[in-house]
C-alpha cells in the first residue's frame, strides 16, 4: 500500500465534511429532520446506512449502468424523487409502511415496528437525489467512474468522502429525532405531519426548488477546500487517476536527437480506418508518428495540414502517421461519427479508434493533440503536446528517415495563433471553468441568469438549461454570454435547431446546427478583437466547448 495515498483518506473525508456544511446540502436538510424524527432511536443511523450505500455506490457506477441499461443520465434522480414520494406516504399511511418495513426488517431479523427498513430506504433515496458542490476529490471520483476505473483506491477514498458527508447529516437526523422526542402528540399524528413534510419536499425537488434554494447562498465553503487544493493532494489524485511519472526517460543519442525509451504498442484499438490492425512490431523499420487527437477539437484540425502535407510528402519515404482518435465528448465515441469525419477532412494516413483510452493511458497522455515521434527501432526520438513548432519537427522525421538536407520540405502555413488570446473553455460541470453568474446544479433543468457584468474571457448563462458533465443542453429561452479576446471563436455543437450570434447587441448572423456533432465557427476577424459575445439556442441544440484563434 503507498502511505501517500493514505493522505487523501482524511483529506476526502474532509471535503465530505466540507460538502454536507455547504449550501449543496440545504435542499435535503428537512428531509433529513423529518426522516429521523419519524421512527426509532436506530432510525438515523439506517438513514445514514442508506445515504452512504447509495452515494458511494452510484457515484461510482452510475454512468456505466445507465449506459449498459440505454437509460437517460437523468433516470436515478427521477427514481430518487418517487422514492421518497414513497417513503412518505409511508408515513401518512400506516398500511403502506408496513408493507415497505416487512421484507426489509426480515432481513436485518428485527420486527417490522423497528422503523430500520424505511429509514434506509429514506437514506437510498436521498444519496442518489445528493448532489455534492465541486471540488478536486469529487473531480477526480466522477472521472475516473466515467472512464471505470474503479480499483480499490477509488472506492476508499469515495467511501470515505461519502462517510465525511454522512457524519453532519446524521447530526440532523439525530437532532430532528430528539426535537420530536419532546412533543407530546399522538404518534401517527405525528408521523403524518412528517409524512407531509417529507412529500412537500419530495415535490420540491420535482420543480427544482432545491436549485433555487442554493443560489440563496454564497458559496461560503471555498476557503476550507484548501486542502484538497493543495499540491500534495494534487498529486496524489494525479496517480489515482493513472497520472503518474512519465514512462519516457530522456536520454542523449549519438544522432543528437532524445531518446526517450520504447514506444508502447496500440492497445484496446476498437476499430481501424484506412488500414489493417497495425502494431509497432509491424511498422519496425518504418518511422512513425503517432497524433493523439480527436475531431471536434479546434487545436487538432489545425495541426491536420501539418500531418497530411506530411504523409504525402514522406510516406514513400518510409514515414507512417497514425492518428489515434480518443474522444473528449459522448458522441465522440460513435465510431460512424469518427469514420464520418475522417471521410470529410479528407484523412487518408490510419486512424484508430482509442474508444476505451488503453493507447492514451499506455501513453500516459493528457492532453489533445500530441504526437509522439517514433525511431526504425520503436523508440520514442520527440514528444511534441500542442500546436506549434511544426518546422522543428518536420526536421526531426527527416533526420530519422535519413533524407538529404537538400530535399524539399514540406511547406504549409504555420496557423498556430501567436497571439494572447481567450483560453479553451467547456461548458460542461466536469471541466467548466471562468464560469461567472448562478450557482451551477448538474444533470437537471434549472434556470439560470446572467450577472450585471462578465470579465474578459469568462463566460454565463441564462435561460433555463440543463448543465450536464461535458456539455450543456439548451431548454426554454437558453442564452450564452461570453467576453471573448479572439480572432476567431469556435463552438463544438450538436443537435437540431438554430443559434443566433449576436457581438455587443447586433445580430451577427444565424447558424442551422445539424447533422453530425461538430466544429462550428462563430466569428471571423481579420485582427485580433475583443468583444461581447451573445448566443441564443433554440431547444435541444447541446454545446460542448469554444475554442478560440
Amino acid at each position: 500500500m503507498d502511505g501517500r495515498f493514505l493522505i487523501l483518506l482524511p483529506i476526502a473525508f474532509g471535503a465530505g465534511i466540507v460538502t454536507a456544511v455547504s449550501p449543496c446540502v440545504f435542499p435535503v436538510l428537512p428531509i433529513l429532520f423529518a426522516g429521523g424524527a419519524a421512527g426509532g432511536r436506530r432510525r438515523p443511523y439506517a438513514i445514514i446506512a442508506g445515504l452512504v450505500t447509495s452515494f458511494a455506490t452510484f457515484t461510482l457506477i452510475a454512468t456505466w449502468l445507465l449506459r449498459q441499461l440505454h437509460l437517460p443520465q437523468d433516470f436515478l434522480r427521477n427514481l430518487s424523487i418517487g422514492l421518497l414520494f414513497l417513503v412518505a406516504a409511508s408515513l401518512i399511511f400506516p398500511s403502506v409502511g408496513v408493507w415497505i418495513e416487512r421484507p426489509l426488517a426480515r432481513l436485518s431479523r428485527r420486527s417490522p415496528d423497528s422503523d430500520l427498513g424505511g429509514g434506509f430506504l429514506l437514506g437510498a433515496s436521498l444519496g442518489l437525489v445528493f448532489v455534492p458542490c465541486g471540488g478536486p476529490i469529487i473531480g477526480a471520483i466522477s472521472a475516473n467512474a466515467a472512464r471505470v476505473h474503479l480499483g480499490w483506491q477509488t472506492i476508499a477514498i469515495t467511501v470515505a468522502y461519502a462517510l465525511g458527508a454522512a457524519l453532519p447529516m446524521l447530526a440532523i437526523a439525530a437532532l430532528g429525532q430528539r426535537a420530536t422526542r419532546r412533543i407530546r402528540a399522538n404518534a401517527q399524528v405525528l408521523r403524518t405531519g412528517l409524512g407531509i413534510v417529507l412529500a412537500l419536499a419530495a415535490l420540491a425537488l420535482v420543480f427544482n426548488a432545491d436549485t433555487k434554494l442554493q443560489t440563496w447562498f454564497p458559496d461560503y465553503t471555498h476557503a476550507l477546500q484548501g486542502v484538497e487544493r493543495s499540491s500534495v493532494a494534487r498529486d496524489e489524485l494525479a496517480k489515482l487517476q493513472h497520472r503518474g511519472p512519465s514512462r519516457f526517460k530522456a536520454q542523449p543519442a549519438v544522432d543528437k536527437l532524445t531518446d526517450y525509451g520504447p514506444a508502447p504498442d496500440f492497445a484496446g484499438i476498437s476499430e481501424w480506418i484506412n488500414s489493417k490492425p497495425l502494431t509497432l512490431q509491424r511498422l519496425r523499420g518504418k518511422v512513425v508518428l503517432v497524433d493523439f487527437w480527436t475531431y471536434s477539437c479546434i487545436n487538432c484540425l489545425r495541426t491536420l495540414p501539418h500531418l497530411e502535407a506530411w504523409d504525402k510528402r514522406y510516406r514513400k519515404a518510409g514515414l507512417v502517421i497514425v492518428g489515434v482518435h480518443t474522444p473528449e465528448f459522448a458522441f465522440e465515441h460513435v465510431p460512424s461519427n469518427v469514420r464520418e469525419a475522417t471521410r470529410k477532412l479528407g484523412i487518408r494516413y490510419p486512424v484508430a479508434i482509442d474508444d476505451g483510452y488503453h493507447t492514451w493511458d499506455a501513453y500516459q497522455n493528457d492532453s489533445w493533440p500530441a504526437e509522439y515521434l517514433i525511431d526504425k527501432r520503436g523508440d520514442v526520438r520527440e514528444i511534441k503536446k500542442g500546436e506549434g513548432q511544426y518546422g522543428k519537427t518536420e526536421e526531426t522525421i527527416r533526420t530519422l528517415l535519413g533524407e538529404p538536407a537538400t530535399a524539399q520540405l514540406a511547406s504549409v502555413k504555420d496557423r498556430t495563433p501567436q497571439h494572447l488570446t481567450t483560453p479553451e473553455s467547456y461548458l460542461g460541470w466536469e471541466r467548466l471553468d471562468r464560469y461567472v453568474g448562478s450557482p451551477l446544479s448538474a444533470n437537471v433543468p434549472v434556470s439560470y441568469r446572467f450577472p450585471r457584468e462578465i470579465p474578459l474571457n469568462d463566460l454565463a448563462y441564462s435561460g433555463v438549461w440543463k448543465v450536464e458533465r461535458q456539455r450543456i443542453v439548451a431548454l426554454h429561452d437558453a442564452r450564452l454570454r461570453l467576453h471573448f479576446l479572439a480572432q476567431n471563436v469556435y463552438l463544438v455543437l450538436s443537435g437540431h435547431g438554430r443559434l443566433q450570434v449576436i457581438v455587443g447587441g447586433r445580430p451577427v448572423k444565424t447558424i442551422p446546427v445539424k447533422g453530425l456533432s461538430r466544429l462550428y465557427t462563430l466569428l471571423h476577424y481579420k485582427r485580433l478583437a475583443e468583444g461581447a459575445l451573445e448566443l441564443r439556442f433554440t431547444p435541444g441544440i447541446a454545446a460542448y466547448a469554444f475554442t478560440f484563434g
